[in-house]
């Protein structure tokens, strides 16, 4: 299927150039996308912009992805109501440096005779770096107008705003823009890409690579990812959902799919999977059939987790669901790292008790009335576990008498206490 037209029953195309499609269809063509290292992590936010860089390549064309070391020292003002606080440049690198290992997940690099559209990586900080101040504005601001710059919507926003737009910010249009022509002039870039927040600044660098050398570029975005509540996609209580496993665990991750809306499931299987139109329209059915099975959010959640991470990792966020909201057992926990264990319990009450006093053996009632509060009494625990409501590791409790030793320790050091069916509590014997 061509590009335009996959990201057209996909949901994922806002504007578009004339003549784009006309030049994706003459052959192989170079586009890119900017992504700025304004942190060391993508979060699903990027995406979008991700997923379109994949069909890109996909149609047969050549992907270019963008980091913006010089950029990222900017701040792109674009729909955005304040200004940026601009990063140092050894956090810069630092940064870029993580995003390219994460673009590298989603894209094939492999460069040969035999693979004609390999991805390409590129920085603009690499030709801004020794770019003096005033051949920049001699050469590029001579070429656009600030009549032209004023009047794109994003611009007008912020000037109209209370915090207004400071001139760094004001530059960015015209470094975009070059780095457009850039791409257009040295790596053959025919074509960039965006979210619909980027328009103003695709017609620019087309702008100027006319202007410059009576050159034809193109464009197109895609539309702005939005849940059907009315809450910012990406967005959870806690923040933004990375792909970084150390800042949003994969667990986390899958949840965060999982526990979509049935419209927004069937929206983002579209944008987020690389699964064929019938296959959709498939799996859509049989949701339908059975929607309390949620076969949608399954599908796309095990989809987009084990592109993001791996296979394993959507394992062990499988066993973890199951474990927190079903039968699922506890033997995964051995496998994890103490930073996995502790982020499967995130949320969960933790208490810390001395490893020492499980030489003799602890009491029930003592351990979970004294040493920790997973009861406020003991009296409250006695009746709860001769009620058949207490369970550790799994294993109910039926013996107000019983003793807990170190022998009792997942993986030497947690025990895991359950009040009912769904309220846990970890214990960690330090």
């Amino acid at each position: 299927m061509e590009f335009v037209e996959e990201l057209r029953w996909r949901g994922m195309l806002q504007d578009i150039m004339p003549g784009t499609e006309e030049q994706l269809n003459k052959g192989v063509t170079a586009g890119y996308i900017g992504f700025d290292p304004t942190g060391d992590s993508l979060h699903v936010g990027h995406l979008t912009q991700i997923m379109t860089l994949i069909h890109f390549q996909r149609a047969g064309h050549k992907p270019v992805a963008l980091v913006g070391g010089a950029t990222g020292m900017i701040g792109d003002p674009s729909f955005k109501s304040a200004e940026r606080n601009l990063l140092d440049e050894e956090t810069l690198r630092y940064n870029v440096s993580c995003l390219e290992g994460q673009l590298r997940k989603f894209l094939n690099f492999e460069e040969g005779s035999s693979v004609r559209n390999g991805a390409v990586m590129v920085n603009n900080y690499d030709w801004f770096k020794d770019f003096k101040f005033l051949d920049f504005i001699r050469d590029v601001g001579k070429l656009i107008t600030v009549n032209y710059m004023m009047a794109k919507d994003s611009v007008k926003k912020r000037i109209e705003g209370e915090n207004g737009l400071s001139f760094t910010e004001f530059s960015y249009q015209l470094i975009q823009g070059y780095d457009f022509y850039y791409l257009w002039k040295h790596k053959g870039c025919m074509v960039q890409m965006g979210g619909s927040d980027q328009w103003g600044n695709i017609v620019t660098g087309a702008e100027f690579i006319r202007r410059q050398d009576g050159g034809a570029a193109y464009g197109l975005t895609t539309q702005l990812i939005k849940k059907t509540d009315g809450t910012k996609f990406g967005k959870t209580e806690s923040g933004a959902v990375w792909l970084d496993a150390k800042k949003t665990s994969p667990y986390k991750y899958y949840q965060f799919w999982l526990n979509a809306s049935d419209e927004d499931a069937k929206n983002w299987i579209k944008i987020f999977t690389l699964k064929t139109k019938e296959e959709i329209d498939q799996i859509i059915e049989e949701h339908d059939a059975t929607p309390h099975l949620r076969i949608v959010q399954k599908a796309l959640a095990q989809d987009i987790t084990i592109r993001t991470h791996s296979e394993e990792a959507y394992q062990t966020a499988i066993k973890t669901s199951d474990f927190l909201f079903g039968g699922g057992s506890l033997d995964f926990l051995v496998d994890l790292s103490d930073a996995e264990v502790l982020d499967v319990f995130d949320g969960v009450p933790q208490f810390v008790i001395k490893k020492g006093d499980l030489h003799s053996g602890i009491n029930i009632l003592d351990l979970l009335a004294v040493h920790s509060g997973v009861f406020n009494s003991k009296g409250e625990a006695r009746k709860m576990i001769q009620g058949g409501g207490v369970a550790i590791n799994k294993q109910k409790v039926n013996n107000i008498d019983q003793q807990f030793t170190g022998t009792d320790l997942i993986n030497g050091k947690y025990l895991i206490a359950q009040k009912g069916k769904k309220n846990y509590f970890l214990i960690i014997a330090q």
